[in-house]
């Protein structure tokens, strides 16, 4: 379910100024207990990659964030699913790996990886970016998906941003009063791409390019393009639920295909999908709700609960029954969708569309969660 906009603007105490950019100089309060740029440069430039990746990785597992440290992350639970976020924005661009450590750098020095609901004038967000500038309005910046790909987008518009250091590019783009401070956050950017990457489909090559070399639970090249252009609300010629799919999660999806074609309706309940009433059909997560329901499964209401069911598993070992979540950040996504196996995905993806089965290589997959 598409989430409403959070609130623009916060009541703070004591104001620090701590970055000056083009899209906006940072403030940050008292509170946030933020180090200058100075000492965080001395303390990272020694920072354990290693530990990192396994700390990080750890988070990504589903382990217990409150027993988990990341070097140079104050607050990973929050820290760390905003970098899956800018990773799996590169990734679903197609960014080769060094731009997307140029995004972690440059979103760990204006925002230390958190959504800030205010700053300098009108900067917001990840990256701090400004309505008034041009990059989006306020409810879009502080959406970290079109916020990721915004700044990837004006990067690759900078001639020669690959031979550039991380620095260089990262002020060509956000034009900073502090140019040399993104430098300090390198290794740090980089051990949070390589462990994070590796979680997506083929984001642990060397240039974070080749996105279905090993695909989500399928053999290399089957990640539904193989069936071609699927009509909305039809199953592709040549489908059949995987024999070896667990029998409740075959339940789900045959449950969640006698939907298709029935119109999305937000809030709806999908308990009358194909009747008169629009509140009876289904949204993404009621669609989730209701297909596991009649496997026996209990399943809560929204996207923002489902994320939390069962146990969290790599997007790159899905199986058939396995719930993905994309759109807005990985602790808090806005649609969910089931997956088939062979490549596809069901889904109600939004208002005016039918429930409709789609490639797995058109989603930008935030979580996953198998639930049975």
């Amino acid at each position: 379910m598409k989430g409403l906009a959070a609130g623009i603007g916060v009541v703070f105490l004591s104001p620090i100024l701590i970055a000056g950019t083009g899209t906006g100089m940072m403030l940050a309060s008292s509170a946030d207990a933020v180090q200058s740029s100075g000492s965080f440069s001395s303390c990272l430039s020694d920072i354990d990659s290693d530990k990192v990746a396994e700390q990080v990785t750890k988070i990504l597992d589903g382990a217990s964030r409150k027993d988990v440290h990341v070097e140079g992350l104050d607050l990973p639970a929050e820290q760390v699913p905003n970098a899956q976020t800018i990773v799996a924005a590169g990734l679903s661009l197609d960014v080769p790996k060094k731009g997307q450590i140029i995004a972690l750098a440059t979103a760990m020095q204006e925002s230390r990886l958190r959504n800030l609901a205010y700053g300098d004038r009108d900067s917001l967000g990840l990256f701090q970016q400004r309505p008034s500038q041009g990059w989006g309005s306020a409810e879009q910046i502080r959406d970290p998906t079109y916020a990721s790909e915004q700044f990837y987008k004006h990067l690759l518009k900078v001639s020669g941003w690959q031979q550039m250091t991380v620095t260089q590019a990262a002020q060509a783009v956000q034009k900073s009063g502090l140019p040399d401070a993104y430098a300090q956050w390198e290794k740090l950017a980089t051990a949070l791409q390589a462990a994070i990457a590796k979680t997506f489909p083929g984001g642990g090559d060397a240039d974070g390019k080749d996105k279905q070399s090993t695909t989500t639970g399928c053999a290399p090249g089957q990640d539904g393009s193989g069936f071609g252009r699927i009509p909305e609300g039809s199953v592709p010629k040549g489908y059949s639920i995987p024999k070896d799919a667990d029998p409740k999660a075959r339940k789900a999806i045959t449950w969640a295909m006698q939907q298709l074609g029935t119109l999305y309706q937000w809030g709806g309940s999908c308990t009358n999908s194909h009747g008169p009433d629009p509140m009876g059909r289904c949204d993404c997560s009621s669609l989730m709700q209701q297909a596991y329901a009649h496997a026996g499964i209990t399943l809560t209401r929204t996207t923002y609960t489902q994320v939390n069911e069962g146990k969290a598993i790599s997007p790159a070992h899905l199986k058939p029954g396995d719930l993905i979540f994309s759109r807005g950040n990985a602790a808090w996504p806005e649609h969910v969708g089931m997956y088939m196996g062979e490549g596809l995905v069901i889904e109600a993806p939004r208002t005016t569309k039918p429930v409709r089965i789609t490639p797995i290589k058109d989603w930008t997959i935030l979580a996953a969660r198998r639930v049975l």
